[in-house]
């Protein structure tokens, strides 16, 4: 790779952004940067950022931007020149996206691309409403992607297969509610500058990767 880009990926729950961000991370060697590992690390570690963390996550507050910048920042500096960088979950706003510019500046680096992949609400509702779990052992599974042998039964133990609240049809609307007015403005933010890639993820599997890959190739050759 003849560049270290930094890249930002973001998308809906149920985009299939972790999916992505995993061949991110194996096909150009990007460093995930995921602020809730960040915070684990961070409070497991007793690092002064992570102490001051792990105050606001026992009190059941939200950690500050600031905090989450340090953590970020810490990393980044600490990382080689050539190495190159894959946020994931954050920024959440225009606010924190504008932090994350300055900090990024600082250490003579910008974002370079930015991954937004979108999906239908219908496609995503239909998508994480028909996500079933086992009480037993856990296992997940999915009525039009991975359905059980037996409706409302695990194939591995015959456990109870459950719906999880967050799961609901309705509950997933929220959450995509919540998604849209929080990030439409980050979106927007990058489109600005330049930087926003728009993948429709609603295509199939070979599709979305080949968008993606096409997306990288301007930053890493």
């Amino acid at each position: 790779m003849a560049t270290a880009p930094t890249v930002l990926i973001m998308g809906p729950p149920g985009a299939g952004k972790g999916t992505q961000a995993a061949h991110l991370v194996e096909e150009y060697g990007l460093r995930h940067l995921a602020t809730g590992d960040l915070l684990r690390t961070a409070v497991a570690d007793g690092t002064p950022l992570g102490v001051e963390a792990k105050r606001f996550m026992d009190a059941g507050d939200l950690v500050p931007d600031d905090v989450i910048i340090g953590l970020i920042r810490e990393l980044v500096a600490d990382l080689p020149d050539d190495s190159g960088i894959l946020l994931d979950g954050f920024p959440r706003t225009d606010a924190q996206a504008t932090a994350l510019d300055e900090m990024l500046a600082r250490l003579e680096r910008s974002v370079d691309v930015v991954l937004d992949i979108a999906v239908p609400n219908d496609v995503l509702v239909r998508r994480l409403s028909g996500r079933w779990i086992c009480r037993t052992c856990q296992t997940p599974y999915n009525v039009d992607t991975k359905p059980p042998r037996v409706p409302g039964v695990c194939d591995l133990d015959g456990g109870e297969l459950y719906q999880r609240d967050d799961d609901t049809a309705d509950s997933v609307r929220n959450r995509l509610e919540v998604y849209v007015r929080q990030t439409a403005p980050v979106a927007d933010h990058y489109a600005a500058q330049g930087t926003l890639v728009r993948v429709d993820g609603a295509q199939d599997f070979p599709v979305v990767r080949a968008a993606i890959d096409a997306a990288m190739q301007p930053v890493t050759t």
